[in-house]
C-alpha cells in the first residue's frame, strides 16, 4: 500500500482530530512503514517559470 500526503505524521492528529482514533490509524500505518520525506521547494514553481503557466 502506498499512502501520499502533504500532511507530516506530526499533524495527522489535529487532521483526523479524534486522538484514539489517530493513534489507531498512525499505529498500523506507521510501525511497519518505509518513510520518504522531500525537503525543498516545490518543483511545480519551476515547471511554471519556465512554460510560462499559472
Amino acid at each position: 500500500m502506498i499512502i501520499g500526503t502533504q500532511v507530516l505524521v506530526s499533524g495527522w492528529h489535529g487532521l483526523i482530530g479524534e486522538g484514539t482514533i489517530a493513534d489507531a490509524i498512525l499505529d498500523r500505518i506507521v510501525y511497519s512503514s518505509h518513510r520518504i520525506q522531500l525537503k525543498g521547494e516545490s518543483l511545480r514553481k519551476n515547471k511554471f517559470a519556465i512554460t510560462g503557466l499559472s
